[in-house]
């Protein structure tokens, strides 16, 4: 086989690939296989259809198409590989000649990753904001694990910030209820902002058995741009009981005998988090140096097959101005991955085992799936390699960051080297936390499952009751 590169464009090219005949011989001989035994012919049983017969019923064009349509997908990766081209496309394939014992010529037109150079990266100097790890912050944390182990007791006035309501919501469009956006004994905190706009202003000052309307637009989803009306029937407001801050609560919240201790263990916390933004913050600025001093080319259909598909999923309206914003970030994006695979390149980055494991426990809990069904659902959908390229530009990232000079607003250098060592103990505590709460999850169904069974056992022995006792009283009846 031959294969030959024109450049049509910076990402753009055209391979010509030749295939002689004496390589094509099983995709014939294949090719009168399932021909014979697709067709009738008199004299003769399906599969046993000579190949001179098929030639003179079918037509030795009908072979040959049926060969080359064999032939070229593997021709045409064979070509890719030995050209060493990045394909970012589905290729346009064009036969230009078929010459019956001799040769086939086709042509294969492809968007590809284009060639450059990525900026020098060694010792680039960002500077990101001091780390400011004061009391109030510890007591932010204090009070988010106060809030952990708090109670929300029922009280009669109307709900105000940081009450817990029981609401029951049925959401409606033009009349038609709207079960995505209805349920019941919904527990919320009000000015929490965690459901749609408009909710704590419409919750706040509401008692029980209080009812309102409000309605939203929502920005995304099959719903976009449509005002949606959601009903809200307030069946309980609760105020949160938070335990006094004292040795008794850290004994109770932690591994601690003192609240002292306990505030100091969050102080580190706090000092780690703030070391992890200031690495995120470099990060972002090594990444934006790469990006603003390599010169590349983005494939336009690659850009183009991207932006549609963001529009396709129902991510806000098609407008020209949010078009506009959503080619911006998809060029960004597209670049970012181009320059990041290149730099793994050359730095040598190969993903082990650890990487991808940690790299599954740290996503799963955002797709709402243990580790193990985030795995699964990847080897489904046939995006491991995503996986893996996504792990390895993150590494190509972090080898950047390692070599870059970071210093805070002060002029203070900032060690990064347990950056990654932070993040990972982080996204092990993650991942306990949700195995915790599977767990307990797992415990509640179990439980119910009892309580319904007893319940059903119950309804049976008075059934059988109520039976033994009618039966009694009519023989009591026919006795007399």
């Amino acid at each position: 086989m031959k294969s030959t590169v024109e450049t049509l464009n910076p990402t753009r090219v055209k391979l010509t690939i030749e295939v002689p005949f004496d390589e094509m011989g099983e995709s014939i001989d294949a090719a009168y296989k399932r021909i014979s035994s697709q067709v009738n012919v008199p004299g003769f049983r399906k599969g046993k259809v000579p190949s001179q017969i098929i030639d003179q019923r079918v037509g030795r064009g009908a072979v040959l198409e049926e060969a080359v349509n064999e032939v070229l997908p593997s021709a045409y990766e064979s070509a890719v590989a030995e050209n060493e081209l990045m394909v970012v496309s589905q290729p346009e394939v064009d036969v230009t000649e078929v010459s019956d014992n001799d040769k086939i010529v086709f042509t294969a037109e492809v968007d590809i990753r284009p060639d450059f150079e990525v900026a020098d990266y060694s010792g680039i100097a960002v500077e990101v904001e001091d780390s400011v790890v004061d009391d109030s912050k510890v007591d932010e944390q204090l009070e988010e694990l106060r809030k952990r182990f708090g109670t929300a007791v029922p009280v009669d006035r109307a709900a105000a910030d940081e009450d817990v309501v029981l609401i029951d919501v049925v959401g409606t469009l033009d009349g038609d209820k709207l079960e995505e956006y209805s349920t019941t004994a919904l527990s919320y905190e009000v000015g929490s902002a965690g459901m749609v706009s408009g909710a704590d202003a419409a919750l706040r000052g509401l008692s029980k058995g209080d009812a309102t309307t409000f309605t939203f637009t929502p920005e995304e989803g099959e719903h976009v741009g449509q005002e949606i009306e959601l009903a809200v029937d307030v069946n309980e407001v609760r105020e949160r009981s938070l335990p006094d801050a004292d040795d008794e609560f850290a004994q109770l919240a932690s591994e601690f005998d003192t609240l002292d201790e306990l505030k100091a263990d969050l102080r580190e916390r706090v000092e780690k988090m703030a070391l992890v933004e200031q690495g995120m913050a470099a990060r972002e600025k090594v990444l934006d140096y790469l990006l603003e001093n390599t010169e590349i080319h983005v494939p336009e259909s690659m850009l183009a097959a991207q932006v549609d598909e963001h529009f396709q999923d129902g991510h806000g309206g098609d407008d020209n101005d949010h078009r506009a914003e959503v080619e911006e970030d998809t060029r960004k994006a597209i670049k970012t991955q181009f320059i990041l695979d290149k730099v793994a390149d050359a730095e040598a980055v190969v993903v082990g085992q650890a990487e991808l494991t940690q790299w599954l426990v740290s996503q799963a809990p955002r797709y709402g799936m243990t580790p193990d069904q985030f795995a699964e659902a990847l080897v489904q959908a046939n995006q491991v390699q995503m996986a893996v390229a996504d792990v390895r530009r993150g590494r190509a990232l972090a080898n950047v960051l390692q070599q870059a000079t970071v210093t805070d607003a002060s002029g203070n250098t900032v060690d990064l080297s347990s950056l990654d060592e932070t993040v990972e103990e982080e996204a092990e505590e993650e991942a306990l936390e949700a195995l915790e709460e599977e767990i307990v999850e797992e415990a509640i169904e179990e439980i119910a499952e009892v309580e319904a069974i007893e319940e059903v056992i119950e309804a049976v022995e008075e059934a059988v009751e109520q039976a033994e006792e009618e039966a009694s009283a009519e023989a009591k009846e026919d006795t007399k």
